[in-house]
């Protein structure tokens, strides 16, 4: 009994391990496009299922981007490492920030308005 209970410990020492690792890359990633768009971001997590969770961030000059984590969890932890404001629901005030170009609107809307087909 005494060797599983150590081999689960240490099972569980290293997912934890690559947990830390994964948040701590997402962390600076989120630094990194909060430095390129305009010197600070806010951000939400979502849930994407078994995928883990997406998320999304918009930089104070209005761009966006968005990230993955495997865990929302994970995504969480990244999130208060990097100490973004965090938005519980991508809202209106919230969405009213992003800034949106002719690709998005071409993707969005796709062959209605002349974009290229979203199939």
């Amino acid at each position: 009994m005494a060797e599983t209970k150590q081999a689960d410990e240490s099972g569980s020492r290293a997912s934890r391990t690559k947990a830390d690792r994964q948040a701590a890359r997402l962390a600076k990633q989120i630094d990194a496009f909060a430095r390129s768009h305009g010197g600070s971001a806010e951000g939400q997590v979502a849930y994407l299922g078994q995928r883990g969770a997406r998320i999304v961030l918009v930089g104070e000059n209005g761009e966006w981007g968005d990230l993955v984590a495997t865990s929302h969890e994970i995504a969480v932890q990244a999130v208060e490492r990097a100490g973004i404001t965090v938005h519980k629901d991508f809202d209106g005030a919230f969405a009213a920030r992003v800034r949106t170009g002719p690709y998005e609107w071409s993707r969005m809307a796709g062959m209605q308005i002349g974009g290229p087909d979203n199939g």
